[in-house]
């Protein structure tokens, strides 16, 4: 009897977004440390890194005949294209950050390119660990269309001693790499799930 050849499991695009600008930032080290982990450990996950420091202020006197400034078009292309979303959102002022925000308002600008995609969401800082961010932008999800996985979450406190990160922001904690391993292998199961079920 033949055997039957199994589907291949589609290649997920994941596109990580840092709510920080600074280089060196906790937050970014996660980003970096997600990349390292999916090239390294996790099959069937495309991981890129988009900077949003170049957007220029959501502004719709911007818009003309519905085409964006150049720096928004490339943008919005990279969300378009992408299957999902790792936010890394530092907290200010108990939410997420002005930089971010932009980002994410220029998306969802029509048409709206987050729609009815796969998000996460890590953070790192004090306290509550940037906890709070990540509610607040659980919550702007909602409005445009992102599903946020709801397990396992990731907030790092990075005054601890040991210290998590180096100098230069890398992660350099070995329990938090595996539970942001874990944390990124739900949002690719999460991702499939969404692209089959709009398949069917």
């Amino acid at each position: 009897m033949q055997a039957v050849a199994m589907a291949a499991q589609p290649v997920i695009k994941v596109v990580g977004l840092c709510g920080s600008l600074r280089e060196a930032s906790w937050n970014r080290g996660l980003l970096n440390a997600a990349m390292e982990i999916c090239k390294d450990s996790i099959k069937g996950i495309e991981f890129e890194y988009v900077d949003i420091s170049q957007l220029p202020f959501t502004n719709e006197d911007l818009e003309v005949k519905e085409t964006y400034p150049s720096a928004v078009e490339a943008f919005r292309k990279k969300i378009e294209e992408a299957d999902c979303f790792l936010f890394a959102s530092p907290e200010y002022n108990y939410s997420v950050t002005a930089p971010l925000k932009n980002a994410i308002d220029w998306a969802s600008r029509p048409p709206n390119v987050w729609a009815d995609k796969a998000a996460a969401i890590v953070s790192a800082g004090g306290n509550f660990g940037g906890g709070r961010s990540q509610y607040h932008l659980r919550q702007i999800g909602i409005f445009i269309d992102l599903h946020f996985i709801n397990k396992p979450e990731l907030y790092v406190w990075g005054f601890e001693s040991p210290p998590k990160f180096d100098s230069d922001g890398v992660l350099i904690d070995e329990e938090t790499k595996q539970r942001l391993k874990a944390l990124l292998l739900a949002l690719q199961a999460f991702s499939l799930r969404l692209i089959k079920g709009k398949s069917e």
